[in-house]
């Protein structure tokens, strides 16, 4: 179905892409860092459920909408600024200390004012989906790996797209797990809970900046 060469090229430009770190890894961080590893880890899982619904958007041709219609990027990258400043003052306002692995359960669902873990799941699937950087990436970077002598562009596209999901959930979980341990070495510190907060707000508010202020 693809080029095995233009394949392997792809492999080892994907994988540079998913080990620098961007927006996505330093939202993990952030996440796993105020709710520990489980969350770091769902966080990054949302991250690719994100992925995964620009992968396939791509493939089908959804994205050359932004060509046609450049508001709907604008659009976009104001919504998910908007989103990220409302993640970024919740860590600003959270006082709370590193919650224990039993009200992270209850976290899940009732709601406190820390990062729950199905919360945890849904704002890393929102943030990468309100990316519209993240549409434009797929439309430029995934094509250039692709034969059309080969057929169903379609589905090349697709299967480089899972396999960009992949590795990046391969990488962004390790991340998480790896921030949200540590976080959990230091549970039960209020100055630590706080200072991780304050942390989180301020990647939020510093993605939300970039997002506004990066070059269209």
């Amino acid at each position: 179905m693809v080029d095995p060469s233009l394949y392997a090229a792809f492999l080892a430009a994907a994988f540079a892409l998913c080990v620098a770190p961007g927006p996505d890894m330093m939202f993990i961080v952030a996440m796993g860092g105020r709710g520990g590893p489980v969350t770091g880890v769902l966080a990054a899982l949302g991250v690719a459920a994100g992925a995964l619904v620009h992968a396939v958007s791509a493939a089908l041709g959804l994205s050359a909408l932004f060509t046609t219609l450049p508001v709907l990027y604008h659009v976009l990258r104001w919504l998910g600024a908007a989103y990220l400043l409302y993640l970024a003052v919740k860590a600003f306002r959270d006082r709370s200390p590193l919650a224990t692995e039993e009200e992270m359960t209850a976290a899940s669902a009732s709601g406190p004012s820390g990062p729950g873990r199905r919360r945890a799941f849904w704002q890393g699937a929102v943030t990468n989906l309100l990316n519209p950087k993240m549409i434009l990436f797929n439309v430029a970077f995934l094509p250039q790996f692709v034969n059309p002598a080969l057929g169903h562009v379609s589905w090349q596209l697709l299967l480089l797209g899972l396999t960009l999901v992949l590795m990046g959930l391969t990488v962004d979980a390790s991340i998480g797990l790896l921030s949200g341990r540590l976080s959990s070495a230091l549970r039960g510190s209020r100055r630590v809970a706080r200072g991780l907060n304050l942390f989180s707000g301020t990647v939020f508010t510093g993605l939300a900046v970039r997002l506004v202020a990066a070059p269209k």
